[in-house]
């Protein structure tokens, strides 16, 4: 039994061996209590006569991986000092870096809330691992061959719950080589991972125009998906396109997720006050509509009760504003102050308020007026009178079914500041918690020029993949970056160091030793630190 490694690169004159066969059969396993792995040899020759026939050229090609690695290898060093600092209580500063390093090495956010993962990112995930994995390792076997050394086999393992694989030689021909052309070999898995990254992010810059023949783009993003639970479900139904939010033109996903954002972070402050009446009159934003006096004499008149205005189900609560633009009393007794300034309180039906003219500053299409006062002398302008933390949304949306369109009766909607009829267009109002509706309802920035169910999906299913392909490839690149044990990062760093020739053989091992164990620590606690952002 001949000697072989399993681990893919190993330390410069070591004597670490595990027992293999000497030959591997095109299809062979090892199953421990701990370790699984399954080893291919099918691949062998073929990647061996290609990486010798194109070995000039690959060559060059890998030798611009190492410069790129070394690059990123010297910039994660360089924040895991940072953080080791950090840790020994050496440097006070901000958070910034470690910040950075979470978010963009490990590929997780500073700051997570509410994580979720459906069933189908766990798909995306796992196709796209796939992927990046078998890029990262064709570039190991690629690079060995065209150095002249033959890969023995490819592995896919199973190490406790961790899966991984590997490409495994000869480690006396890898001993053999000179230090630049092993540098290539152990640099090549990084360099194609920032390649994969790099195609993705160009696929996608360009996937607009590539399906532009057969799908319309940013003209306004269309339901592909409800969720059962969302309280959109009883509007919105697949193939619905959004018009608009707030009287704001949305033209695309990530208008609609910005709007959201915006929605929920004002929805969150005024959670923060636990007053009816100071929420509605005080906030600085106010979305109201001109409702005429003849209808607000028959709207049911109420008052408070407590700090609560309670109508009946099918009418909501308004308050009336004569003018935004009026300085708000000082008198702390918001009760007082509203009958005082001839406030009422009304319930009126929504469904006829929204058919009115709109006040208030809180439209997108009036935010070019700097008047609030916008209501003529036959109406005055009412703000709904909103719960604590819930939010007032006007959705306008299209139906591309000429039934549903025959149903919707003709509505008034804004569009391109211009007041128009489409039979096929109906706004509706929600109110409520605008995190309920955020991850409820599946968009997407494509509509199909032809009518076909399944074709709508493809733009979203192709940009999820380049998306979960772009961050678990970059992900994977940086992780191999690390000076970390069992990574591509140890071999680097071993051929690095072993370049410093004015030091001894003891010492430059001393020195791997210590920068493999610091960055080995420093890396399991910013990933500590990262899973407890997550729970």
């Amino acid at each position: 039994m001949e000697g072989r490694r399993i681990r893919r690169f190993g330390r410069w004159g070591s004597n670490q061996t595990t027992l293999l066969p000497v030959r591997v059969n095109r299809l062979s396993n090892t199953i421990s209590c701990w370790y699984c792995d399954c080893k291919s040899s099918i691949l062998n020759e073929p990647l061996f006569r290609f990486g010798r026939r194109y070995s000039r050229g690959l060559k060059a090609w890998f030798s611009m991986g190492v410069g790129f690695s070394l690059a990123v290898l010297s910039a994660v060093t360089m924040i895991l000092l940072y953080e080791i600092g950090q840790i020994l209580c050496l440097y006070y500063g901000n958070t910034q870096m470690s910040n950075v390093m979470s978010e963009y090495l490990f590929g997780f956010p500073s700051t997570i809330s509410g994580l979720t993962i459906s069933v189908a990112d766990i798909g995306y995930l796992c196709i796209s691992s796939i992927i990046s994995v078998s890029v990262h390792e064709l570039g190991h076997a690629l690079a060995a061959a065209s150095e002249g050394i033959q890969m023995e086999y490819i592995a896919v393992f199973l190490a406790v719950l961790f899966p991984g694989a590997l490409v495994a030689f000869n480690h006396e021909l890898l001993q053999a080589l000179s230090k630049g052309s092993a540098l290539r070999i152990y640099c090549a898995g990084v360099w194609h991972n920032a390649v994969l990254c790099a195609v993705c992010a160009w696929a996608l810059f360009l996937q607009p125009s590539i399906l532009y023949p057969f799908y319309i783009h940013d003209e306004g993003p269309m339901v592909l998906d409800v969720s059962p639970t969302s309280p959109l479900s009883s509007y919105l139904s697949p193939g619905d396109v959004i018009i608009s939010l707030d009287d704001i033109r949305i033209n695309n996903v990530q208008e609609w997720s910005q709007i959201i954002a915006v929605l929920t972070e004002r929805s969150y402050q005024n959670s923060q006050n636990h007053n009816l009446l100071e929420n509605s009159m005080k906030r600085s934003i106010g979305k109201g509509y001109c409702i005429p006096y003849s209808l607000v004499e028959e709207g049911k008149r109420i008052s408070l009760e407590g700090n609560e205005a309670s109508c009946p189900d099918e009418l909501s609560a308004f308050i009336s504003i004569p003018c935004l633009d009026q300085a708000m009393p000082d008198d702390d007794n918001l009760e007082v102050n509203h009958q005082r300034d001839g406030s009422e309180l009304r319930c009126f039906f929504a469904k006829d308020v929204l058919k009115l003219e709109k006040c208030g500053d809180g439209w997108g299409g009036l935010h070019r007026n700097r008047s609030s006062c916008l209501c003529s002398k036959e109406g005055t302008c009412f703000l709904p009178l909103l719960l604590t933390g819930e939010a007032w949304m006007e959705i306008t949306y299209s139906s591309p079914s000429p039934l549903q369109c025959s149903q919707l009766g003709r509505m008034r909607v804004v569009d391109d500041d211009n007041f128009r009829e489409n039979p096929c267009v109906k706004t509706f109002v929600f109110v409520g918690d605008v995190i309920s509706i955020k991850h409820s309802v599946l968009l997407t920035s494509y509509r199909p020029r032809w009518s076909a169910k399944f074709g709508a999906h493809l733009p979203y299913v192709l940009e999820k993949f380049l998306m979960f392909t772009f961050h678990v490839s970059l992900t994977l690149a940086l992780l191999n970056s690390l000076p970390v044990y069992f990574l591509d990062g140890e071999a680097i760093s071993e051929v690095i160091i072993h370049h410093f020739r004015f030091l001894s053989s003891r010492r430059r091992r001393t020195v791997l030793l210590y920068f493999l164990i610091g960055g080995t620590v420093a890396s399991i606690l910013i990933f500590v630190r990262v899973f407890l952002v997550l729970l």
